[in-house]
């Protein structure tokens, strides 16, 4: 029978096809472009999905991130290759994290916090489950990002409009 840690890898494995491919496409020219004043910068947004992986193993290896300790300082990545290698570096070291793990580690508590306010706190399957919608959430965010730039859109479960001809 398949195990949790297996599915995990499975699922890694599958969504960073996609993700890779859309980081890719990323523009080192237009860090600071957003659709909205009230949207993410283009660069955070895919440095963002970039780092994502990284909450994988933060998810095994402790028990909670305190904002309030630790403040989030991803890698600054300028364009395509950069996001790129930053993703597969995050996601190898997902990977192998997963797979020197069994599923008891799935069931204990993990807690994301700012000092004493507490955002969430849940176990360490549901935390990695919520990296990859995560990841999945934000990738959707950029193909809109990308489009808006007029840059084709990979297809990620299938082939987009732009690789069918379509536009």
């Amino acid at each position: 029978m398949i195990t949790f840690i297996e599915t995990l890898v499975r699922e890694l494995e599958a969504e960073s096809v996609g993700t890779k491919k859309m980081l890719a496409l990323v523009p080192a020219d237009k860090p600071d472009w957003k659709p909205h004043e009230k949207s993410m910068k283009l660069k955070d947004l895919a440095t963002h999905i970039a780092d994502l992986p990284g909450w994988i193993t933060m998810a095994l290896t402790t028990d909670e991130l305190d904002f309030s300790k630790s403040p989030y300082n991803p890698k600054d990545c300028n364009g395509g290759d950069e996001l790129v290698a930053y993703y597969e570096q995050n996601a190898a070291e997902a990977k192998a994290t997963l797979l020197n793990n069994t599923d008891p580690v799935l069931e204990k508590m993990w807690t994301l916090r700012n000092g004493d306010i507490v955002y969430m706190t849940e176990s360490k399957l549901e935390v990695i489950r919520h990296s990859f919608g995560q990841m999945i959430h934000h990738r959707a965010q950029l193909g809109v990002y990308l489009r808006l730039l007029n840059i084709p859109i990979p297809g990620v479960y299938g082939p987009s409009a732009d690789e069918q001809g379509m536009m």
